[in-house]
């Protein structure tokens, strides 16, 4: 078996299989990651509903990764906003209605380092798109998902900024930071998937959590270049001295190359309920650590956590699963 690496991109990943036939649903395909994950799928045949705030938008980026070849008519664009649960709750409501299942469904789509702000529902932003969008979004058409599929949450190893706080899910009761917010949504999108594969792992379905790696995507628009330079200078100056490699950003196909690996090519018991980085499951390790090391921290995978942030999202967003 082929193993691959924090170099591998998503063709090299993909190369050989057919994806004809197969369904795949990606959140956030106008730019980045998301392009990228729907265009290597669309390339090997996979019939990919990708979803997008701007649909004009992402046709137009759709167009300039595929041209006019075959690989743009296996993509189908569909209106979310995420941070919105009634266009959540529309765009589902569209797919129950269609009744077609999916065999693999990414959770792509993001927002990181904003100002503080809320989304349409009242939520700190970062939370309420990252983690409470997708909860409804993924819940409502859980049904979809064909036995033998998966769901692959986005993460970040920016979880390791902070853990949860299940009792100021919208600061109200703290100082905002964008970086620990950022931190308490890719811990909550974790948690989200380890109680999701526990809960439909009898049916066939799995879940799980990847870690892309640090890609310079529009995902950073809010941090500045300078800022930046400037955390990337001191990583850098930090691993020189530790006798470590000098960390280099990865390519936007090297970033999305863990997402294809999860929905295809792993096993599924290998990745269920799990965190994955670099193509493969991260160890669960005790911090702190390097900003560009691999591992997991614990409270990541907590499944009694993860049990109560499902518990509290569903009371925040009104809807039981």
């Amino acid at each position: 078996m082929v193993r691959f690496n924090e170099n591998s991109t998503t063709d090299e990943v993909l190369n050989g299989l057919d994806l004809n036939g197969k369904r795949v649903l990606v959140t956030g395909v106008s730019a980045g990651l998301g392009l990228e994950t729907a265009r290597s799928m669309a390339s090997r045949g996979a019939h990919v509903i990708g979803t997008v705030r701007d649909v004009s938008k992402a046709k137009a980026a759709m167009q300039s990764v595929c041209g006019d070849n075959r690989h743009n008519e296996n993509v189908e664009l569909i209106r979310l906003d995420l941070a919105s649960l009634a266009s959540v709750r529309s765009c589902a409501d569209s797919l129950v209605a269609a009744g077609r299942t999916f065999d693999v469904i990414i959770n792509n789509a993001g927002v990181a380092h904003p100002p503080f702000g809320h989304t349409a529902d009242g939520f700190e932003i970062q939370m309420g798109t990252n983690h409470l969008g997708h909860f409804v979004f993924t819940n409502r058409i859980a049904h979809l998902i064909a036995p033998g599929g998966r769901v692959v949450i986005v993460a970040s190893a920016a979880h390791r900024f902070s853990d949860i706080d299940l009792d100021d899910m919208n600061y109200e009761n703290t100082t905002y930071d964008p970086f620990s917010s950022y931190g308490r949504s890719k811990t909550a999108c974790i948690l989200f998937g380890v109680e999701f594969d526990r809960r439909h792992k009898d049916r066939g379905v799995r879940a799980t959590s990847v870690h892309p790696g640090v890609i310079s995507t529009k995902l950073t628009r809010h941090i500045g270049q300078s800022t930046l330079d400037g955390m990337v200078e001191g990583i850098n100056f930090e691993r020189l001295s530790a006798g470590k490699p000098l960390f280099h950003y990865k390519t936007v196909p090297q970033g999305a190359a863990t997402s294809v690996w999860a929905g295809f090519v792993a096993h599924a018991d290998e990745i269920g309920g799990r965190y994955c980085e670099n193509c493969h499951v991260a160890e669960v390790v005790e911090g702190p650590l390097d900003p560009v090391e691999e591992g997991l921290y614990a409270y990541a995978i907590d499944p009694t956590r993860a049990k109560a942030l499902w518990e509290k999202s569903e009371r925040l967003v009104k809807e039981r699963f």
